[in-house]
């Protein structure tokens, strides 16, 4: 993990690590190192070497640590079992495809890092939260769900998807795929929870996928959403919620780059804030 991470936020006052909380978001390709060998046994080889990373942060004396993590590739897989089992089971729906893998995910990390702590005998434990994350329902993402996830679906099978209530569209010649909203996030809804869990000293899993996308209706009760959240950005409000010291994103690559790619690629070591601004406005 600390060979393909970047971080922002980090304290650079030269105080003491020990008063420090930092978040850790790990992208969900980073779980699945080689493409070609996405089988569970492969993504625990990856776990591991993330988790000990963590431990090692707990090592120096970080006070605290809260992991989230993305599930693209994980989500992908159950979709694609709902595929293949169409007329033989139900299929099930997104904000249950997304708990899914908080639970899955949660359970890997959370034994990898008890394990870590346990052998290096750090006196922490871990535990995972599953996380709902409130969107606006007026948010203009869901007038034009654009998120390709998923597999890609013959016409016939994107069609027989689409009567059941999918958004499929035709993605340039290469197959059907579902898309779905992106909006964006604005309340961690367990954010108390993971903020007590913290405080009592617990390693905390939380906000996978960017956490379960909800809505409040009229009533102010929760109902979940068709959409996916992004991780980085749910991510990112977990941080500032929590006042954390440092937030650090771990990705399935080296680097951050501009020209990510292409032959004029240019790896990318250390950017300030402003920078970051720029080279997004730049595209």
């Amino acid at each position: 993990m600390a060979d393909h991470s970047s971080h922002i936020g980090a304290d650079d006052s030269g105080s003491s690590r020990a008063t420090n909380l930092a978040v850790v978001a790990i992208g969900g390709n980073s779980l699945i190192a080689d493409s070609s060998r996405p089988e569970i046994v492969h993504q625990w080889d990856a776990v591991h070497e993330t988790t000990g990373q963590i431990a090692g942060m707990l090592e120096s004396g970080w006070r605290g640590v809260v992991v989230t993590h993305g599930n693209g590739p994980q989500v992908g897989f159950i979709l694609r079992r709902n595929e293949l089992a169409l007329g033989e089971v139900h299929t099930i729906p997104l904000t249950l495809v997304v708990a899914d893998t908080q639970g899955s995910i949660g359970f890997m990390l959370q034994q990898a890092l008890n394990n870590d702590f346990r052998e290096r005998q750090i006196p922490r434990e871990t535990t995972t939260i599953i996380t709902q994350t409130r969107v606006d329902e007026n948010d203009p993402a869901f007038d034009s769900p654009s998120k390709p996830i998923g597999s890609f679906l013959d016409e016939e099978t994107a069609r027989s998807f689409e009567s059941r209530g999918w958004h499929v569209v035709e993605d340039a010649g290469r197959g059907w795929r579902r898309v779905v909203s992106s909006p964006r996030p604005v309340e961690i809804v367990e954010i108390e929870a993971v903020r007590q869990a913290v405080e009592m000293g617990w390693v905390v899993v939380a906000c996978g996928g960017g956490g379960i996308p909800v809505v409040r209706d009229a009533d102010g009760a929760l109902q979940g959403v068709s959409a996916v959240i992004d991780k980085d950005i749910a991510s990112s409000l977990l941080a500032v919620d929590l006042g954390a010291d440092l937030f650090l994103i771990s990705t399935g690559v080296e680097k951050v780059a501009l020209n990510f790619s292409k032959p004029e690629q240019i790896d990318l070591d250390q950017i300030t804030v402003a920078e970051a601004k720029r080279y997004r406005g730049e595209g």
